[in-house]
């Protein structure tokens, strides 16, 4: 082992090799979640060096965990003691930046964050938005197939990427940067790699797509009644706004009231009480029209009963207040943990009966304390969902899951919508796909890593 670490060092040079004290020292993923043990952690600079790590570990039959922003929630990224930690953290380059074809060449190590800003200096906008942007990597959104708060307008991460470079496992470089968004010239192979959680190859640069940057941003903050006038907001809303309505984001009443009002946390812009409490977000290219139809479709709202009550942000500050609420996924795990985090899938018109009966099984089971927290993107479908009942075990967890994902597949809806599988949602990944695709899908992994050395034992 040595002798092959010493191979490992050659590659990457002084201190790209961590290995020792320096691996415990390294952290787990978001709020301490996951599992982080390895022979050593290694951090290539260039996409020749991921190529010749793979090599290396493929001839030696070595298990290779890469490594982005650790943000993931489904153990993604765990490694053990046998494996090599192949992280891209120094590979967060941004390369060329077309404005005219609106495209951008960037490293896969590259933070979210700082792509947006890169973007927004250009006057152009990258349209993927999440929580943990400022954590988060580019590759590790591809590998996931990212979604976040603007799923409706702008599409997954799968939309935003025009092509990319990976590395397979046994270190043959596949150079697909294509930058046209015509190009039907066979297989589009980019897609293998996309939400493929790293078992496929190792994405090491990436030609995203850009659009223009908006000139106005108008946001507010509305509740409603009950699911049916919910519904009917959302329809109307869309209709009236058209492409422009980029967010349509929901926190069921124990959510808001939990952080807004008894967290300490943040200012609520409105009280508790209430059923569902919506953000809305309206971006475009003409500020004051743009600000009129948006107050104007709010209004209407109010007068048609479709919402309660309704707070428009005044300030980018506003703004920012009230998309603080939604996003304050640590003031949830402070309150809540232990406790088990899902996200999930389903058809909007199945929402209602199908949160209120996991409520009631909840409380069914471990009695009127515990929780059940839910939020999420629902205009693309998504949910997420927070289980409290004071017991963090793995048969509690056991119970949990099958309370939430049972249902699911009657339903037609998802065990996982933008997430990915990792370990924890493996054993349910059959109730959202059929034994055809999970058998395509193992021929493709067999056929691209013969060895599974690439995260192994995820997904599958």
């Amino acid at each position: 082992m040595t002798e092959f670490l010493e191979t490992l060092s050659g590659i990457v040079g002084e201190n790209g090799l961590l290995t020792g004290e320096d691996v415990k020292a390294r952290g787990l993923n978001f709020m301490g979640l996951g599992a982080r043990e390895a022979k050593a952690i290694i951090r290539p600079r260039t996409t020749e060096e991921v190529s010749e790590i793979l090599k290396a570990c493929y001839a030696a039959g070595q298990s290779v965990v890469t490594l982005g922003g650790l943000t993931g929630l489904v153990q993604g990224t765990d490694s053990t003691a046998d494996d090599i930690v192949l992280s891209l953290e120094r590979m967060r380059g941004i390369g060329e930046i077309d404005t005219l074809g609106k495209t951008m060449i960037v490293e896969a190590g590259a933070p979210l964050q700082t792509v947006q800003e890169a973007a927004a200096e250009q006057g152009l906008m990258f349209a993927l938005d999440l929580g943990a942007r400022g954590s988060c990597t580019i590759g590790g959104n591809i590998s996931t197939n990212a979604g976040g708060n603007q799923v409706i307008r702008y599409g997954m991460m799968r939309e935003q990427v025009l092509g990319l470079e990976a590395v397979l496992a046994d270190g043959t470089i596949i150079t697909s940067m294509n930058t046209l968004l015509k190009n039907n010239t066979g297989y589009d192979l980019k897609h293998l790699f996309i939400g493929a959680e790293g078992t496929l190859g190792i994405v090491t640069r990436a030609v995203l797509r850009l659009h223009p940057k908006p000139k106005s941003a108008n946001t507010a903050l509305a509740v409603v009644a009950d699911f049916d006038k919910l519904t009917q907001f959302f329809t109307f809303a869309g209709a009236e706004l058209g492409a422009h309505m980029v967010s349509f984001e929901v926190m069921w009443q124990d959510h808001y009231e939990l952080i807004a009002v008894n967290s300490g946390r943040h200012q609520a812009p409105l009280p508790g009480g209430s059923a569902y409490y919506i953000v809305i977000e309206q971006q475009g290219a003409h500020p004051e029209r743009d600000g009129e139809n948006f107050a104007e479709m709010l209004g209407k709202a109010l007068e048609n009963g479709l919402v309660e009550d309704v707070v428009l942000a005044q300030s980018e500050a506003q703004a920012q207040g009230i998309w603080d609420i939604r996003e304050d996924i640590e003031g949830l795990f402070m309150n809540l943990m232990p406790g088990f985090v899902y996200d999930v899938s389903l058809p909007i018109k199945d929402m209602e009966t199908y949160t209120k009966t996991l409520k009631t099984e909840v409380q069914k089971r471990w009695g009127e304390q515990a929780k059940v927290i839910i939020f999420g993107h629902l205009g693309d479908c998504n949910l997420h969902i927070i289980i409290s009942v004071g017991d963090g075990s793995d048969k509690t967890r056991s119970a949990a899951n099958d309370l939430v994902y049972g249902p699911l597949q009657a339903l037609g809806g998802s065990v996982s919508a933008e997430h990915g599988i990792g370990l924890e949602k493996k054993p349910y990944l059959h109730l959202s796909r059929s034994p055809q695709e999970l058998a395509m899908m193992k021929t493709l992994r067999q056929t691209l890593d013969p060895k599974g050395i690439l995260n192994p034992g995820k997904v599958f």
